[in-house]
C-alpha cells in the first residue's frame, strides 16, 4: 500500500511499512525511510508509487486551469469535488492527485483555505494577478535584452539614465538595477567595474561627485534664474567708499570694509554685508531654495552656489557699484578705543574688489605690511590701519601670540587638463587677520544684539574644551574668546547667515521689517538641524575631494617619500598637503609635533586610502 501526501509544498508518494492513528512509517520512492503525519496524507493507493507520481504529474500538466476556474462557483470547494466536475464522477486516484497538483500550482486562480479545500479567485483579483504576471514576463524579457547589450559592452539608454541611482542609491526592485547587477554577476565583475568598462562612469572623481549629488544634494547643479522682488529705497551711506578682500576665484562677495576720517583724530570703521534678505520673503521660492541647498558647496574642481546666478550678480558686492548692505559702524579714537556699535540698512558704494593674490606680495609678515614710499595697491594705507586694529581686537580676545612661528595651510587646485597644483598659504597672515577679525567683530556684536533683543537666531557656541556646535540659544564661544557668536557675514553663501540677517533687520528697522522666526520657533530649530547636517556633509565632501586630488598629486609627481608632523599616536598631518593619515610602523612612544619621514606605498583612489610606512624621525 502507498500513500499520496504533501510535504513543504511538494507532493510525494511512499510505500507504507507501518500505520497508526497519527502517522505512517513509509519508504519513499528513493528508498528513504520517513515518518509522515497522517494529517499530511490525502489518500492511499495500491499501484507503484513512482509510476503513480509520474502519471499524476503528466495529467496535471494537461489540465486546463482556466476551464477549471470557469466551471467552479464562488463557494469553497474540495479537490475531490472539482476533480469529479472536471474528469467525471469516476475519476481515478491519479486524476485526484493531478487535480491537487494543479490547484496548488495555480495560486492566482485558486486560494488554498485548508487541507484539500480551495476557493476560486474572483474575476477582478484574477485579472490583476494575470496582468502582473504578464508585466513580469515583459520585464524579464527586457532584462534579458539589456543583459545581452551590457555583455556586448553597450550601455542601454534606460540603464544610462538610472546608472547614478543604480550605483549610489539603488532601488533593488527596479528592472534597470536587476539587469545591471545580473549582467555584472554573469560577467563575474562588480557593478562599478562594469560601469567603468562600458563608459557609464568616466573617472573615479566623477563617481565620487555623483555619489555626493545622489546622497547629499538636492536639485539641479546649476539653478535657473529666479525672480528678484524689488525692495524699498534705502538711504546711501554718506562718504563711504568700501572695499572687499577675497580670493581671486571668489564670485559671491558677501562683505566689505570701509574706514572714514571723522575728525578729532577719530576714524569710523564700517563692516558692510550684502543684503539678499531684502528681496526674500517667508515661504517664497527663493527662500525654499536657500533652505534646500543651505550652503554653497566648494571642491577643488569647482563649486555649486546656494543662490541662482542672477541673485549673486544682483547682491554680490561688486566694485564700482552701489549695493544694499546691512552695516555695523564703530568710531575709533586715536588710542584705538572702539565706541559702541551702530547699525544701518543702506546702499554702500564698493570702490574696489581687492584680491588676496595681488595684495599678498606687498602685505605679509616676511616683507612687512607698511606702505613705504607709496601704496602698492588700492587702500594699502587703510589696510595697514586695519591690521593694527585687528591685532588689538585679537589681543582683547586673548588669542594673539607675539612672534608666533609662521604656519602654512595648503589647498588643491585642478586645471582643465586635471593637472593638480598644491597652493601654499600662510595661516594667520596679516590679510587673514584683518578679514578674520573684522568678521569676528561683526558676528559677535550681531549675535549679542540678537540675544539681547530675545530674537531667534542660529548661533555658534563652544563651551571650554568642548566642540563647536549650532544652537538656537546664544552662549560663549570659547575657541574665539567671545561671549556671543553667530554666522551673519556670508548670506550669499550660507542659510544660517541669511536667517540671522533677516532677524537683525527686524531689530535695526522694526517699522519696515518683521522677524522671520520667533525665539522658540520649532521651524527655526528645524532649519538649524537641517543646516548643520547639510553643511557638515558639504564639508565632508570637500575634504574627500581634496584628499582624492592630493593622492593624484602624489602619483603625478611620483612622490616616494613624504614628511609629516605627528598629531597623536600613528595619526600624522602630511607636510605640504591637506591630509591627515594613519601610518604603519609608527613607534608607540613618539610624541606629538615630531616631524617624521614616511615611505609611500599603495594608493587606492576609490577609497582615498594611502599606505604610508614610518622610516625615521626627520632631522
Amino acid at each position: 500500500m502507498n500513500i499520496f501526501y504533501e510535504e513543504s509544498g511538494h507532493f510525494k508518494c511512499a510505500n507504507v511499512i507501518q500505520r497508526n492513528d497519527a502517522s505512517y512509517q513509509a519508504d519513499t520512492t528513493t528508498g528513504k525511510r520517513v515518518k509522515v503525519k497522517a494529517t499530511n496524507v490525502f489518500f492511499e493507493f495500491n499501484s507503484d508509487g513512482a509510476l503513480f507520481l509520474e502519471k499524476a504529474t503528466q495529467i496535471a500538466d494537461e489540465i486546463d486551469i482556466e476551464l477549471m476556474w470557469e466551471v467552479i462557483g464562488s463557494e469553497e470547494f474540495s479537490y475531490e469535488q472539482v476533480a469529479n466536475e472536471y474528469f467525471g464522477n469516476t475519476c481515478s486516484k491519479e486524476e485526484l492527485a493531478a487535480t491537487l497538483m494543479a490547484l496548488y500550482n495555480a495560486p492566482i486562480y485558486f486560494h488554498k483555505k485548508s487541507k484539500g479545500k480551495f476557493k476560486a479567485a474572483d474575476e477582478k483579483t484574477l485579472k490583476l494577478a494575470l496582468a502582473a504576471i504578464e508585466r513580469k514576463k515583459i520585464e524579464e524579457a527586457q532584462i534579458d535584452t539589456w543583459i545581452k547589450e551590457l555583455s556586448a559592452n553597450s550601455l542601454p539608454e534606460s540603464i544610462a539614465n538610472d546608472l547614478k541611482e543604480i550605483l549610489h542609491k539603488p532601488n533593488k526592485q527596479s528592472i534597470t538595477y536587476k539587469a545591471f547587477t545580473r549582467a555584472a554577476e554573469i560577467l563575474k565583475t562588480s557593478p562599478l567595474d562594469l560601469a567603468f568598462k562600458i563608459g557609464g562612469v568616466s573617472s573615479i572623481h566623477q563617481y565620487l561627485f555623483d555619489d555626493f549629488l545622489i546622497n547629499c544634494f538636492t536639485g539641479e547643479i546649476t539653478l535657473p534664474e529666479s525672480p528678484i522682488t524689488p525692495f524699498a529705497s534705502l538711504p546711501e551711506a554718506d562718504g563711504v567708499s568700501a572695499f572687499s578682500i577675497d580670493d581671486s576665484q571668489t564670485t559671491e562677495i558677501d562683505d566689505a570694509i570701509s574706514v572714514v576720517d571723522i575728525g578729532d583724530g577719530k576714524k569710523r570703521l564700517g563692516i558692510h554685508i550684502a543684503a539678499p534678505s531684502l528681496s526674500m520673503s517667508a515661504g517664497s521660492d527663493i527662500e525654499k531654495t536657500v533652505f534646500e541647498r543651505m550652503s554653497t558647496v566648494y571642491f577643488p574642481t569647482g563649486k555649486i552656489t546656494m543662490l541662482p546666478q542672477n541673485w549673486i550678480e544682483k547682491f554680490s558686492l561688486n566694485e564700482k557699484e552701489k549695493h544694499p548692505c546691512v552695516s555695523v559702524y564703530f568710531d575709533i579714537d586715536a588710542d584705538g578705543v572702539f565706541s559702541e556699535p551702530s547699525h544701518k540698512i543702506e546702499m554702500v558704494y564698493i570702490a574696489d574688489n581687492l584680491r588676496i593674490q595681488n595684495i599678498l606680495p606687498h602685505f605679509n609678515r616676511e616683507t612687512g605690511c607698511n606702505i613705504g614710499d607709496e601704496e602698492k595697491f588700492p587702500h594699502h594705507a587703510t589696510l595697514q590701519q586695519l591690521y593694527a586694529w585687528a591685532i588689538s581686537l585679537k589681543k582683547q580676545r586673548g588669542k594673539h601670540i607675539e612672534d608666533a612661528p609662521i604656519r602654512y595651510e595648503y589647498s588643491v587646485e585642478v586645471d582643465e587638463n586635471e593637472y593638480v597644483s598644491i597652493v601654499k598659504r600662510e595661516r594667520d597672515s596679516p590679510i587673514d587677520t584683518v578679514v578674520g577679525e573684522m568678521m569676528i567683530l561683526a558676528n559677535s556684536v550681531w549675535a549679542k544684539m540678537l540675544d539681547e533683543h530675545e530674537m531667534g537666531g542660529i548661533f555658534r557656541v563652544q563651551a571650554p574644551q568642548g566642540t563647536v556646535r549650532m544652537s538656537t540659544l546664544s552662549d560663549t564661544h570659547d575657541g574665539l574668546g567671545v561671549s556671543h557668536y553667530a554666522w551673519c557675514t556670508s548670506p550669499l553663501r550660507r542659510a544660517a547667515d541669511y536667517v540671522n540677517q533677516r532677524q537683525l533687520m527686524a531689530i535695526i528697522d522694526s517699522e519696515h521689517y518683521d522677524p522671520r522666526f520667533q525665539k522658540n520657533d520649532n521651524e527655526l530649530y528645524l532649519v538649524l538641524r537641517n543646516f548643520d547636517t547639510t553643511y557638515n556633509a558639504y564639508i565632508g565632501f570637500q575634504r574627500k575631494m581634496e584628499r582624492y586630488w592630493s593622492l593624484i598629486w602624489i602619483q603625478q609627481e611620483k612622490v616616494t617619500e613624504l614628511l609629516a608632523t605627528v598629531i597623536k599616536g600613528d595619526l600624522v598631518s602630511i607636510e605640504g598637503l591637506p591630509m591627515n593619515v594613519r601610518v604603519f610602523g609608527m613607534p608607540i612612544d613618539i610624541l606629538p609635533k615630531v616631524k617624521v619621514r614616511l615611505k609611500v606605498g599603495n594608493i587606492d583612489l576609490m577609497t582615498q586610502m594611502i599606505e604610508l610606512h614610518y622610516i625615521n624621525v626627520a632631522t
